[in-house]
């Protein structure tokens, strides 16, 4: 493929890439434009059956709900190319949760596209299906330049005592078992926001809590990744709307043997039966359970307990990884819209020397950004997450680096790439 038939300055294609998220039935969707107000973006669910649809918003922030009974990934992209052509997007930006040891975002090449097949055994349910969407794409749209950012890319700058197991080597050399880590372009984006509007643009030490129903915390020194919660798959970790988080990994024996429950039972439990939901026994959204524990339910109470706790003492062990902390970002659906569950876990770290403003804390408007501290000790923000950007960003920067690198090849070189 050759790129000197695009115009890849900066300003130009931020407001023309998009943006795919494939899952197992769904795309998510977004066509990153220069503001973020003009966005379009939207979702196609229920892929392969009957109730197949797209629903999202389009330009000048319009609903949109399309219905395309039993069509499959390449029909529905097909279907979100052929509505988003006339705003001719001149990249495809993939997001693929695991990129195994890949360390950055790569151009889509035959390749590349190999790696994240032999990552597949890493993320079982999540590879599978960017791989698809990835496939279609590529099908569909051969003469634009497609990328892909990986969740576990931001990570690799974490140090082999932070990322190894105590386990045998073996494991390691030969089968890649070691801490990966994800939500790697949420982190980035708000640590690299965040740190900004502090005065200190990826400079000194930040912790960064990503709370929704998957949540993950990190350390970040100097604008690099130096730990983070999650490990070899997104279960390790913090309790999470149905996943457990750390659990003792004899639950595994202790289940087979007192229970009888195979490995796929309790890979399901850990998984998609526990967490909030698990600890409530009534839902995996903290909306419900705040609500159910206002009025008296212990259960919500203690699975909301539970969560701050653990998320608290993620964040007091990740610290370990950072020579000072200069402040911690919130976001996520939680850590972006609950001053409540900020309030929880701020009170679990006393001596840390943060010093939330009740008053910034409880005014300040759901989904927005802003700092929350009372102006003493480390800085506390809430960054809302904007991944999809993100991956637009990193998108635009490998594009234009291929553009860079073809313009310097001879024409022979060119006519036969």
């Amino acid at each position: 493929m050759t790129f000197l038939n695009y115009n890849f300055g900066y300003s130009n294609v931020s407001t023309s890439v998009l943006v795919i998220n494939c899952g197992s039935s769904s795309i998510k969707y977004a066509l990153v434009s220069e503001r973020r107000e003009d966005r379009i973006f939207g979702l196609a669910e229920n892929l392969g059956s009957a109730d197949a649809r797209i629903k999202g918003i389009t330009a000048g922030n319009q609903p949109l709900e399309l219905s395309i009974p039993y069509a499959d990934h390449e029909k529905a992209l097909e279907t979100i190319l052929g509505r988003l052509s006339q705003y001719k997007p001149q990249a495809i930006g993939h997001r693929v949760v695991h990129g195994g040891t890949l360390t950055k975002a790569e151009l889509l090449t035959p390749e590349i596209v190999e790696k994240i097949r032999e990552a597949t055994p890493l993320a079982p349910l999540h590879n599978p299906a960017h791989l698809v969407g990835i496939d279609a794409t590529m099908r569909l749209f051969p003469e634009l330049p497609q990328v892909a950012v990986f969740d576990t890319a931001f990570h690799q700058t974490m140090p082999a005592h932070a990322y190894r197991y105590a386990l045998p080597k073996f494991l390691y050399t030969q089968h890649n078992v070691r801490r990966y880590g994800f939500h790697g372009t949420s982190h980035a984006y708000v640590s690299e926001r965040g740190s900004e509007l502090a005065g200190s643009y990826k400079h000194g030490g930040w912790l960064t809590a990503h709370l929704g129903n998957g949540s993950s915390t990190c350390a970040i020194w100097n604008g690099q990744s130096v730990d983070t919660s999650m490990g070899l798959t997104p279960l390790e970790g913090v309790v999470m709307g149905t996943r457990s988080g750390d659990v003792d990994p004899s639950i595994h024996s202790f289940l087979a043997s007192n229970l009888g429950w195979d490995i796929y039972k309790i890979d399901k439990m850990l998984n998609s039966e526990s967490g909030l939901l698990g600890l409530s026994d009534l839902s995996n959204d903290m909306r419900t359970l705040i609500e159910a524990s206002e009025q008296g339910n212990e259960d919500a109470t203690l699975a909301i307990e539970v969560f701050c706790y653990r998320l608290a003492k993620s964040l007091a062990a990740l610290s370990c990884g950072l020579p000072r902390i200069d402040g911690l970002f919130f976001t996520g659906g939680i850590g972006e819209n609950s001053a409540y569950i900020r309030e929880k876990t701020i009170a679990y770290l006393p001596h840390f020397g943060f010093n939330l403003s009740k008053e910034q804390n409880d005014g300040l408007k759901r989904g927005t950004e802003g700092r929350i501290d009372a102006g003493t000790g480390p800085q506390i923000w809430v960054i809302p997450t904007d991944e999809e950007g993100r991956i637009a960003k990193e998108t635009v920067h490998v594009v234009e680096h291929e553009v860079q690198q073809a313009a310097k090849k001879p024409e022979s070189d060119i006519a036969t790439a």
